[in-house]
């Protein structure tokens, strides 16, 4: 179908719309993806609607309740393709249908095997007309772990790191509180926030003892999943006072300590090791969707950082700076062993921004 140039950017002007009403569930829809709607008659938006968290109205059953018969002869924008099965609630498709909505305009394909292609289908079907690929760049970019789960079988990873001008998050010593100042970690655990897990090594929680909770900004914890090959963690550790946790240790683990940790209310997977006695790390991010999680920030140390960098498990990188020269400290990715200026991976700086007197960038790999 081709449109006119004004057809085309007044179709481009509603799922814009679309797609901010859809961020409003971000850190909140896991596993579910991100989806906002519009219903639209006569050139006026008469519905609009979001989806909120699991087990909640989807976006088109809440646009479509506050179109109310407005709805019948209208235009339908949505950014992924309307459901066709039965899961916590019933399906989008046939009340789409029921409604009396003559157009639907979608962004992207549900790659969800129960819909992929059969929302559209069934559109179609019953005499929708369906128009995709309305800003599809922006909206894969939004429900980009959803996806990612579904195309690639894991999570989308974020590293993060805070160090200084010249690399380092530490000193030689181990000292790192605080290398970058609170605008920073306030942005810090806003990722946090829009995360569903959050993954340190054990040599962060003997060093720092944090809580990995989420705090100076709104929202809920994400699962906290602590690295152990040999199960150090102390069993009075805080990351254990509250909210969610794994541990991900060996199959040689101690089970009494195993169990010790599992009477703390948390989670243990064991998952083997490589030739070095290094976790499998691609094995455990693989099984982290069954968890439900589709969005992982990586804030470990220099040895998990350049293990899940040199396993090429990431997809991009949240770097914080301070003006600060620590010298001979420990470098974010200083356990990487580079040989060749050929092996060194180039990203794209996606974002920049000043947070007081350090820098954020956003960095797509």
């Amino acid at each position: 179908m081709i449109m006119k140039v004004s057809e085309k950017r007044q179709n481009e002007y509603y799922m814009r719309i679309v797609l901010s009403l859809a961020r409003r569930g971000t850190g909140r829809t896991s596993p579910n993806p991100r989806v906002g709607c519009v219903v639209v008659k006569d050139d006026k938006i008469v519905g609009t609607g979001f989806h909120r968290c699991p087990g909640s109205p989807h976006a088109e059953v809440m646009a479509l309740s506050m179109a109310k018969d407005m709805s019948r002869g209208a235009t339908l924008y949505v950014n992924l393709e309307p459901c066709i099965h039965y899961g916590r609630t019933p399906p989008c498709a046939p009340l789409i249908v029921e409604r009396g909505i003559k157009r639907v305009f979608i962004s992207t394909e549900d790659p969800f095997p129960k819909v992929r292609g059969r929302g559209v289908e069934y559109l179609r079907s019953h005499g929708v007309e369906v128009v995709s690929g309305v800003l599809s760049d922006e909206a894969r970019w939004l429900n980009r772990g959803f996806l990612k789960v579904f195309e690639e079988g894991r999570p989308w990873i974020t590293l993060k790191a805070a160090m200084s001008l010249d690399g380092d998050v530490a000193l030689s010593d181990g000292s790192s509180r605080w290398i970058t100042g609170r605008s920073s970690l306030k942005r810090s655990h806003l990722l946090r926030a829009e995360a569903d897990a959050v993954l340190v090594g054990i040599g962060t929680i003997l060093k720092d003892d944090p809580e990995l909770t989420v705090r100076y900004v709104e929202g809920e914890h994400p699962l906290k999943i602590i690295l152990d090959t040999h199960l150090r963690i102390p069993i009075n550790a805080k990351v254990f006072k509250e909210g969610d946790v794994l541990v991900v240790t060996s199959k040689g683990s101690s089970p009494q300590k195993v169990e010790e940790i599992i009477s703390r209310g948390a989670g243990v997977m064991q998952i083997p090791t490589d030739s070095r006695g290094f976790l499998d790390i691609k094995e455990m991010v693989c099984k982290l969707p069954s968890m439900d999680v589709h969005y992982l920030l990586v804030e470990g140390g220099p040895n998990v950082l350049s293990s899940f960098f040199d396993a090429k498990l990431f997809d991009e990188m949240a770097l914080f700076y301070a003006p600060k020269i620590m010298g001979r400290g420990k470098g974010a990715f200083s356990g990487l062993s580079l040989m060749s200026m050929s092996e060194i991976p180039i990203g794209r700086i996606r974002g920049m921004k000043k947070l007081d007197d350090d820098l954020f960038l956003e960095v797509d790999m």
